[in-house]
């Protein structure tokens, strides 16, 4: 289906029959529809976005850039990537969109992207074994399986601070930043939350702040990001391996095209630690987090040396002792590289600049907000502009955020409100032709983004295909294998760090909700592994009909 000149799609007839819905066109949902469009299936992408791109639509903050290198941030393709150059080793948003714009115009997707429209409810018609599914435009779209590609970050996580409405300043979330943007130029600002997009907002508001305030709850353990300008004659360079690093996408532990050391902590001298601390911190990017010693989220020696290794170097960029010390405190605040590591470029050393600010909220908590700004415990900051960088729901302002109706009389998000309960992270037990690609019990949080949409992709449409050669009609995850793969969530994350770690992994984010383990940490290997032998037993854990 064809948008329109400003991006949004003309209305589809009141009742439409398909053989797939994909919910979200960002890689998972593009990869899906690319994959399955070939093989010859009537499908469709469903985004409630005005252009193609997922998240990078939403994400348009100032600083908003991958953490994965630039080849690695494409489809693994070789006609999706032989042509196309990004200029920065690390692109920012505002590439990604154009790399979502050339591959519409290579493979002509939008004919087949309905924009600007939200997927509201759907529910299963048993007699005929498909979805039944209708949109905000109030429409109605029949499909035989169902596809949501929406990721574990599409709903932003607003903390409740009284008084945070009353504010008569701007105030935007990374997650949802206005298209027309946000001038910070001689503004006061303050930045509450030190994740990813806290660090990127702060580096570049201080730039231009007449101001700047960064609220931190929790420290930010960011890596440095050793961005490196590319020119054509780079990009021709890199190219050589990029059949390689396609490779490395689908067998290293998180997607990337490095792994963990094969070496031991335990087999290096005192020395030899040292200096592979120090070569992987000069590589940079997650090098010191998923391509050190192997040990190091497991075995609190090792963390604990990893830790102070990163502290010693934080400590070395500020001026103002008590300043380090509330930015990499001596006692660290949680276990090296429990929670995903951010990474900056100049967050550290901004703080030595005489319009920048740090207030710990631990010290002197927040109180309230008021229409002029900020009150804590001890002071009042007087603001223009209040930034929110405080993450996303994960996983469950996705997916169960739509009211999907199953064969049981439950919502999915009933369902799952007790603790998540899925067949390889990819379908659940009542929701028969239902499939989610980047979503619950899946390596989501650790594994490089278009690396698992792609992967995880892949058996989603080999199960498609198959249903099809087969005859078949309806595919149901049982609860025997939900059963099975939750026991294995479990067993592959309680050995290691993370499980100590109160993140939004385990969904630690959200006041009151009970810790469970959102993700699977043991790798993509591993999750790949389970999946392909499930198919090979022709879908073993599923009910086939």
């Amino acid at each position: 289906m064809n948008t329109t000149s400003n991006g949004t799609a003309p209305k589809v007839d009141a009742v439409e029959d398909l053989d797939v819905l994909i919910v979200g066109a960002g890689f998972a949902g593009l990869y899906q529809l690319m994959q399955l469009r070939d093989l010859g299936f009537k499908v469709r992408v469903y985004d409630n976005a005005a252009q193609i791109g997922g998240i990078w639509y939403w994400n348009c903050y100032p600083g908003a850039r991958v953490d994965s290198t630039c080849p690695l941030y494409q489809f693994s393709r070789e006609d999706l990537w032989k042509d196309w150059e990004y200029t920065e080793l690390f692109p920012a948003w505002t590439e990604i969109r154009e790399y979502f714009k050339y591959v519409d115009k290579k493979l002509d997707l939008s004919k087949d992207v309905q924009l600007s429209t939200r997927i509201e409810s759907a529910m299963f018609d048993q007699d005929k074994n498909q979805w039944v599914i209708k949109t905000d435009k109030g429409d109605t779209v029949r499909a035989r399986y169902f596809v949501i590609c929406t990721g574990f970050a599409s709903k932003p996580y607003i903390p409740e601070i009284e008084g945070l409405d009353s504010f008569a300043g701007q105030m935007a979330h990374a997650g949802r930043w206005p298209q027309e943007g946000i001038d910070f130029t001689d503004k006061r600002i303050a930045v509450i939350g030190t994740g990813s997009s806290g660090v990127q907002l702060a580096e570049q508001a201080s730039l231009k702040a007449k101001h700047l305030t960064v609220f931190q709850r929790t420290p930010a353990l960011a890596l440095p990001l050793r961005q490196v300008k590319l020119d054509k004659e780079a990009q021709k360079e890199m190219k050589k391996d990029y059949p390689e690093i396609m490779k490395l996408r689908g067998t290293s532990f998180a997607g990337f095209d490095y792994e963990f050391l094969a070496k031991s902590w335990y087999d290096c001298t005192p020395e030899e630690r040292q200096a592979t601390f120090e070569k992987v911190w000069q590589e940079g990017a997650f090098h010191p987090w998923l391509g050190t010693f192997r040990e190091t989220l497991v075995d609190e020696e090792v963390n604990e040396a990893a830790y102070v290794f990163w502290r010693d170097k934080v400590h070395a960029r500020l001026k103002n002792p008590e300043v380090a010390e509330k930015l990499a405190p001596a006692e660290k605040p949680i276990f090296y590289g429990t929670k995903r590591m951010g990474l900056e470029q100049w967050y550290f050393d901004m703080f030595n600049q005489d319009n920048v600010e740090l207030a710990d909220m631990k010290a002197d908590p927040v109180v309230r907000v008021t229409p002029k700004g900020i009150q804590t415990k001890n002071k009042f900051h007087e603001l223009d502009i209040i930034l929110l960088g405080t993450g996303f729901d994960a996983v469950t302002g996705g997916v169960p955020s739509i009211d999907i109706h199953g064969i049981e009389g439950k919502t999915l998000a009933q369902y799952w409100s007790q603790g998540f309960r899925t067949a390889y992270g990819t379908a659940s037990a009542g929701f028969p032709n239902l499939f989610f690609v980047y979503g619950p019990q899946s390596p989501a949080a650790v594994a490089n983004g278009p690396s698992l949409a792609e992967h995880q992709g892949k058996w989603v449409v080999a199960c498609i295909k198959y249903m099809r050669d087969k005859k078949l009609n309806r595919i149901n995850a049982t609860p025997e294998a939900e059963a099975y793969w939750l026991e294995k969530v479990k067993t592959v994350s309680s050995p290691s760090l993370l499980s100590r770690t109160r993140s939004w992994w385990f969904g630690g984010n959200i006041p009151g909700r009970e810790l469970e383990s959102l993700y699977f940490v043991g790798g993509m290997p591993m999750f790949l592994e389970e999946c392909w032998n499930s198919a090979k037993k022709d879908y073993e854990g599923f009910r086939l009909s």
